[in-house]
């Protein structure tokens, strides 16, 4: 129940223990609840790390447990902060690879200098992933913004995609929320994660991005027509930075197969969606900006922003923006 705070099965039945003994000396909980002693003094390390539990003042020997409410409202506050700051993270990471890409479009007399080798149109990218492919030793990562993807595609994907699960190779690809409503998406998903592929979906995504066993990224020269042309980075710092990119946001997403992230609600009563196009509205995008990003039609961005109104009992955009800042759901920098 408290695996999204952090805690595993253990430490969980550990708190519920102190909570239910108050006072709870350690080789009383280790009997109680039939753990080693290193497992057991690893669970109340934990414990004690997140503010859960703590020994009293006058007995050091003995835990108490925070109360529930003030304690795990504590841990919230602190993964919100963390959250917020892995989020301006990853919009630098997202604007610095823009800038990279807008470096270089502009047509050069050389398609590779040191690190970067440029592709012009679609079937140079085919050409060069397909020989890239083969090389792949340990994993793939893929970040697919853009909503429902194209049956062709996926279709013309899958024997590679298998090939690759057969080798023991490792593919983790992030979607958009948005996915969830694609018959043919959700098909394909399934199809991977049969053959040991892991399949995520998250409420935006900053750029379309493969990692190949995570030295070799390519990336859109252009955001807008991913077809125009790609780059080829296998410069050490650009390609660990994408790899840490990639990993923020699939460690806060939710499997496929799971229920939607649209589903749980944060304090504010905001789904994942609704706060990611909170911010992205908070930023000045246009509805359709704001549809783009999060891989919905206009109209549902509409909806959504529609919603959040309603939240915030604004009767305008201008004062809805104004609320939520006065209610901390905008930091007045966004």
């Amino acid at each position: 129940m408290l695996e999204a705070l952090g805690l595993d099965g253990v430490s969980e039945n550990v708190y519920r223990a102190v909570l239910a003994h108050p006072q709870a000396e350690f080789n009383m909980l280790r009997e109680r609840l039939g753990l080693p002693e290193a497992e057991l003094r690893a669970a109340l390390d934990k414990l004690s790390e997140l503010a859960l539990v703590r020994t009293g003042f006058d007995q050091p020997h003995c835990f108490r447990a925070v109360d529930p409410e003030v304690g795990i409202q504590a841990v919230i506050a602190r993964q919100q902060e963390r959250l917020a700051a892995e989020q301006q993270r990853i919009e630098q990471i997202r604007l610095a690879a823009a800038q990279l890409a807008a470096d270089f479009t502009v047509a050069r007399p050389h398609k590779q200098i040191d690190g970067i080798e440029r592709l012009d149109g679609i079937e140079e990218i085919r050409e060069r992933i397909s020989l890239l492919v083969r090389g792949i030793r340990t994993e793939v990562m893929t970040l697919a913004p853009g909503g429902a993807q194209s049956e062709a595609s996926m279709e013309a994907a899958k024997p590679q995609d298998q090939a690759l699960l057969e080798r023991g190779v490792r593919m983790r690809t992030l979607y958009l929320e948005s996915v969830r409503n694609s018959q043919p998406t959700v098909a394909y998903a399934n199809w991977l994660t049969e053959l040991n592929g892991e399949v995520r979906t998250t409420a935006s995504l900053p750029i379309r991005l493969m990692v190949l066993d995570r030295r070799i990224a390519i990336v859109p020269t252009d955001e807008e027509n991913s077809r125009a042309g790609a780059l080829v980075l296998t410069g050490s710092g650009t390609v660990t930075a994408l790899c840490a990119l990639f990993d923020t946001i699939w460690d806060s997403a939710a499997p496929l197969g799971s229920a939607s992230s649209r589903d749980r609600e944060d304090h504010r009563g905001l789904s994942p969606q609704e706060s990611e196009a909170l911010r992205l509205l908070g930023q000045g995008l246009t509805d359709d900006a704001v549809a783009k990003r999060l891989g919905v039609s206009p109209r549902t961005a509409r909806r959504i922003a529609a919603d959040l109104m309603e939240k915030l009992g604004a009767r305008s955009r201008l004062q809805a923006g104004a609320r939520a800042v006065a209610k901390g759901w905008l930091t007045g920098e966004e």
